[in-house]
């Protein structure tokens, strides 16, 4: 009884699930000796044999020959040896077939347990198997449920995949048996099973899914350079061409804008600006500040930030509502933008000029050179280095140290002024009278 249902197990669990037999074997055979010993005792010494072409499991119980038996569990006497093997010596093991059907039901079922713990162990390494060397694709299911977390749980058809509340995009409302497109961010391996982690807030998604729309990306023609999102409402995505008769962008919008809408329609209408990656980070700066207009770029290569100057008219379309185009252009290109409009830009400069050539000893012609090497204002000669001073043509030693002195002066009587001017304001007695709206 044992012998033929141990086979017909191994064979239907080799042949539906795909595991190796000789798994189910050697784990059939731990189970038989952990039985063998439950029932006569740890001492015992055996072996198992299966047969693949029979299904017939033979256990053989080994003894030692001895002269004198002390212990039965593992000594067989010297005349019960020759018994079994007239050419037996002493010291010698002896091997003797057990009748399994002493081992009971109890051998049965924990071979059979453990036949189904490794199926169970064998599902999940295949699930992982299947689903590790995919991570970073866009993978398809089907909503099965929505917990009380707000998590999602996905029919992926061979297991079941999660979609986070922190991966679901705001406002995108989810059903119980919708059809969903997410990217496969993450497997992580668990005791209870392969976690199988889904997201639609990656910018990964938005990657994958213009590669699932414009031919061009999968060929290898257009690269995509960088990609951000503010999931829901809006994000930026960099390209550039190999070949100079293809326009990067024009490619991604597709004709009449079919492919960038398809993008759009699956990302519920999150709007998508595709821009034009540029190797020179300030023509990538003002790319990525598009539709704005940018009329000047200062750069600060060591603390990697851009002062940005725009037109007063484009001010408010390059810093975007609540800040999020050029929170976005920052997080694309990765500067620190800040962005000024170019009356608020004049007036510093203006500010900055004055502060200088009140400085004793500086005229016009020393105010220009100075701010031609990036020294625009009183405040930033009174935190230069007299070493950085000495490089411009006309400033020694001395000088540089008489200018550092006198703009230090100049900016603390400036700061003075402007801590009195906020005192009198706070001074300033209340009517009491509500002013007209």
């Amino acid at each position: 009884m044992l012998i033929s249902e141990i086979k017909r197990v191994v064979d239907q669990v080799s042949r539906d699930k795909g595991i190796d037999k000789n798994v189910l074997i050697n784990a059939i055979e731990e189970a038989l000796k952990s039985a063998a010993r439950k029932k006569f005792g740890n001492k015992i010494e055996i072996e198992i044999q299966y047969s693949d072409q029979t299904g017939e499991i033979e256990v053989f119980q080994f003894k030692e020959v001895v002269e004198v038996v002390k212990d039965s569990a593992v000594e067989i006497s010297f005349e019960n040896g020759r018994k079994l093997d007239s050419e037996c010596e002493i010291g010698d093991s002896l091997g003797n077939k057990m009748d399994t059907t002493t081992f009971g039901r109890i051998a049965a079922q924990s071979a059979k347990q453990v036949i189904i713990q490794k199926m169970k162990d064998a599902e999940r390494n295949a699930v992982y198997s299947s689903f590790i060397d995919r991570k970073g694709e866009i993978i398809n299911g089907i909503i099965q449920r929505v917990e009380h977390s707000g998590d999602i749980i996905v029919n992926l058809g061979q297991t079941e995949g999660i979609l986070p509340v922190r991966e679901q995009v705001p406002k995108e409302t989810y059903r119980r048996g919708d059809r969903i497109r997410a990217l496969l961010s993450e497997v992580l391996q668990d005791s209870r099973g392969p976690q199988i982690i889904l997201s639609r807030t990656n910018p990964n998604f938005l990657v994958n899914l213009f590669k699932t729309e414009v031919p061009e990306i999968s060929e290898g023609i257009v690269s995509i350079m960088g990609a951000v999102r503010e999931p829901g409402v809006r994000a930026k995505i960099a390209v550039s061409s190999n070949d100079s008769d293809i326009d990067p962008v024009g490619a991604c919008v597709g004709m009449k804008g079919s492919r960038v809408q398809n993008v759009v329609q699956e990302l519920k209408g999150e709007k998508i600006d595709i821009i034009t990656w540029h190797v020179d980070a300030a023509k990538f700066v003002c790319n990525a500040l598009a539709p704005a207009e940018i009329k000047r770029v200062i750069i600060d290569e060591d603390n990697r930030s851009m002062e940005v100057i725009v037109p007063d008219e484009f001010l408010s379309i390059a810093i975007g509502k609540r800040g999020q185009n050029v929170r976005l252009a920052s997080k694309l290109t990765g500067w620190s933008l800040d962005v000024q409009n170019e009356s608020h830009y004049i007036e510093a400069l203006k500010n900055g000029y004055d502060s200088l050539v009140s400085l004793p000893g500086v005229g016009i012609s020393l105010a220009n050179s100075l701010i031609e090497k990036g020294f625009a204002s009183a405040r930033e000669i009174s935190n230069a280095a007299v070493n950085d001073l000495t490089q411009i043509k006309g400033i020694a030693i001395e000088k540089a140290e008489r200018l550092i002195r006198s703009a230090i002066e100049s900016v603390s009587k400036r700061n003075d002024e402007n801590s009195e001017v906020a005192e009198e304001v706070k001074e300033i007695p209340d009517s009491g009278n509500t002013p007209e709206s």
